[in-house]
């Protein structure tokens, strides 16, 4: 007798995510590679500039000690925790209870992935920002939440507009992702905006989720606010941080949520039973970070700025009309008339080899746009801007 293998076909939930697109745009580019081409990586934000080396040796003596090697626990070391209330209170001026309103994270993705499932029952909405971070969606979709898209618009300076959403959304609305520094069109909010959001929030009972991992990553001595330092911000929202790219820590996985204690301790719940913390190494790593890690913080802003000035000066002698972003590593880019944003991207991957991400990979309200990293050397920057001058000088037509 034949024995049929069995069938796993993807549950309904899978069905409705997209390709995740920053793997997509991998893909493609590993074809490439594979095939001798030379590929210049202006899509994913992963820093190119290597951890420090007085994070590296914290780790390397931490994982030398047997104590380190067990189960870590949930909640983050103690020690981790008031690292975090320090660094927290010095940056903003904000008091936290380490044992309530801190929790660290395998990385502020996983958070981000696992808030929906802590505060939503399936059926209740979820209000993203568009375009925006891929993982707003899909972790709301896993929970069974409903996604309403909130537009970021050019003519709006990229915020989300509270009035236009419709009060039967309101109603049946639980949580609201907002994420400044913004990723990808790299807008900074300020004070007035987020007493703005907790004053909605509040009102109709909703919980933010501010996304802040680009609070540091700000040009020209310009800083980001916590939302946290609105009065009434704990009531109502938490703020996810993330080493990642503060420190060039990307692939350490180790970020911290803060703020309503309540809501922290359902999101502490939810890990307990999906992971068993960050390993202790690391998290000692992390505290070698947020305790000493201001100087070289400084040092690769400003590699990353002198990066964004070239990239733009070049983008504009090609007849772009592009700003100069104020935080983050990213440049949120028009497409020329004549292409959509995956269009655009498709051209300059297979005949420049240059990876750029389609700006409607971030949701229906990135057409039009591209995102390009400053991940890569200065050198590398200056070849893309000549391979797209050289090879195809109609794109540089407004």
């Amino acid at each position: 007798m034949t024995k049929q293998p069995v069938s796993f076909d993807p549950p309904g939930r899978l069905k409705k995510l997209p390709p995740y697109l920053f793997a997509e745009i991998d893909r493609k580019k590993r074809e490439l590679v594979a095939k001798g081409k030379d590929v210049i990586d202006l899509g994913v934000g992963d820093p190119d500039i290597p951890t420090a080396d007085f994070i590296i040796e914290a780790l390397n003596a931490a994982a030398k000690n047997p104590r380190n090697h067990r189960y870590a626990l949930d909640q983050g070391m103690p020690e981790l925790r008031q690292t975090i209330r320090d660094w927290f209170q010095h940056r903003f001026g904000v008091h936290l209870d380490p044992d309530k309103e801190i929790l660290p994270l395998i990385g502020s993705k996983e958070g981000i992935g696992h808030l929906p499932l802590a505060v939503l029952d399936p059926g209740q909405v979820c209000l993203i920002p568009d375009p925006g971070y891929p993982v707003y969606r899909s972790g709301t979709l896993f929970a069974e939440g409903i996604p309403y898209t909130m537009p970021l618009l050019e003519k709006n300076r990229y915020f989300p507009d509270f009035d236009i959403i419709p009060t039967d959304v309101l109603q049946n609305a639980r949580l609201m992702f907002l994420n400044y520094p913004n990723n990808p069109t790299s807008q900074v909010a300020d004070k007035a905006f987020f007493e703005k959001a907790v004053a909605f929030a509040l009102k109709h009972g909703i919980l933010i989720a501010h996304d802040a991992a680009y609070s540091e990553m700000c040009y020209e001595g310009l800083k980001s606010p916590s939302i946290l330092e609105v009065h009434g911000a704990k009531d109502t929202a938490v703020e996810l941080f993330s080493l990642s790219k503060t420190y060039s820590m990307t692939g350490w996985r180790i970020g911290f949520a803060v703020g309503n204690a309540q809501v922290l301790a359902l999101l502490a719940k939810v890990k307990s039973n999906l992971d068993s913390g960050i390993f202790q190494a690391i998290q000692i790593a992390g505290m070698k970070a947020l305790q000493e890690g201001q100087m070289t913080l400084e040092k690769n802003l400003k590699i990353y700025q002198e990066r964004r000035d070239l990239l733009v000066q070049g983008f504009r002698d090609l007849g772009w009309k592009i700003e100069a972003p104020r935080a983050t590593f990213y440049c949120w880019i028009p497409v020329p008339p004549g292409y959509t944003s995956s269009e655009l991207a498709l051209k300059f991957l297979e005949e420049l080899n240059v990876v750029v991400t389609p700006g409607n990979g971030f949701g229906p309200n990135g057409e039009g746009y591209f995102r390009i990293s400053l991940t890569v050397a200065e050198s590398r920057i200056m070849e893309a801007l000549d391979r797209i001058k050289k090879s195809h000088p109609h794109y540089c037509k407004f």
